[in-house]
């Protein structure tokens, strides 16, 4: 079967945005919509899983309609389908995964069981024009963060290995905690980025450390740190469930600005200084940066800057592809049918857990 005959589904209904991909065989997006809830559970200030999953349910049809009329093609063409089993919310993932199923065992095609952080980590080797996929090295590390995940993992061949976790909050839950104390909108990573260009990182935060010298990471002391410095400047802000954002960006003062850029530069700073630690030791020369917080315009700028200094190969996820995608999920699927590693197969359960590592 050649490239252009493959046509991989992907599925991602991992949390709150339903998303469905065509990939044919060298990688290229043959198709990809994603139907996003940030409107349901904005009024909540994070997400309610019961909403989340019944968005996934109502969602799921029209998409596969919408983007099976964006590939020009039919079911009949799908050679094989690939879900997110995990990790993600457990009603929500049995969605999608439900759907990959019926539809790989209706079709008489293979079904692979994706891991969603998998997904993130390859996702930087996609085009974001829809161009071929990037040969994937044997040998590379992948520095995953989002609002859920903070973790830098080394892949070679067929072993994975955690490098680095966050041990408390991730960076972009860090992002969205404290863009909430300071009375912004749900989710709060973009509204921090875009008000921390208006302002100008004059006081540091300090950079975490472990007494067992471990490279993880750890983000609740700076959440903390902020809170601290927003009560100073009388800006902490308590929503009620149904409540909006208690300030408009376009009213946000200056030393709010500047606040949040010390903000992200401190997030930013962390990264850095584990990726130098494990870099020093000889852990990789290859990273890939993917998950939400990769389309933040410190992170794009910082970290290329940062491998280009010290002779890293960096590859940031386009930024269409930093969000939960089904893109991803399909590249991640494909991989897997080529390499014949398809795990669980129909087997596969939904995995509210399901550390990278474990994974062949």
């Amino acid at each position: 079967m050649t490239p252009n005959e493959t046509l991989v589904l992907g599925l991602e209904t991992s949390c709150d945005e339903t998303a469905v991909a065509f990939l044919d065989g060298a990688g290229r997006t043959r198709a990809s919509r994603v139907a996003s809830q940030e409107e349901a559970h904005r009024r909540f200030g994070g997400v309610v899983p019961e909403i989340a999953a019944r968005a996934h349910v109502q969602n799921l049809p029209f998409l596969l309609d919408a983007a099976l009329a964006d590939a020009g093609a039919t079911l009949a063409d799908v050679t094989a389908v690939a879900a997110t089993a995990g990790p993600g919310l457990v009603g929500a993932l049995l969605v999608g995964l439900s759907e990959g199923k019926g539809l790989a065992l209706g079709l008489g095609v293979p079904f692979v069981p994706v891991n969603h952080i998998e997904g993130h980590a390859l996702s930087p080797f996609l085009d974001g024009e829809r161009g071929s996929a990037a040969p994937v090295p044997e040998t590379f590390a992948a520095l995953v963060v989002s609002g859920g995940h903070t973790h830098i993992f080394g892949f070679a061949g067929r072993r994975i290995e955690r490098l680095a976790r966050t041990r408390d909050d991730a960076a972009g839950e860090a992002f969205d905690k404290v863009a909430k104390m300071a009375g912004l909108g749900y989710p709060g990573g973009p509204a921090v980025d875009r008000l921390a260009r208006r302002g100008h990182a004059a006081r540091p935060f300090p950079i975490p450390h472990f007494k067992d010298g471990s490279s993880d990471f750890s983000f609740s002391g700076l959440k903390t740190a902020a809170r601290e410095r927003l009560v100073e400047l009388g800006r902490v802000f308590a929503r009620g469930a149904a409540g909006g954002p208690a300030l408009r960006e376009e009213d946000a003062p200056q030393a709010l600005c500047d606040l949040l850029a010390d903000v992200e530069e401190a997030i930013v700073a962390q990264l850095l200084h584990r990726l130098s630690r494990l870099q020093e030791a000889g852990r990789f020369g290859v990273l890939t940066v993917s998950g939400g917080v990769a389309a933040n315009t410190l992170v794009r700028e910082r970290v290329p800057a940062w491998g280009r200094a010290r002779g890293v190969d960096v590859r940031v996820a386009p930024r269409a592809l930093t969000g939960d995608n089904a893109v991803m999920v399909a590249f991640a699927g494909l991989r897997r049918l080529l390499s014949g590693r398809l795990g669980e197969g129909l087997g596969a359960v939904a995995r509210s857990r399901w550390p990278l590592e474990t994974v062949e």
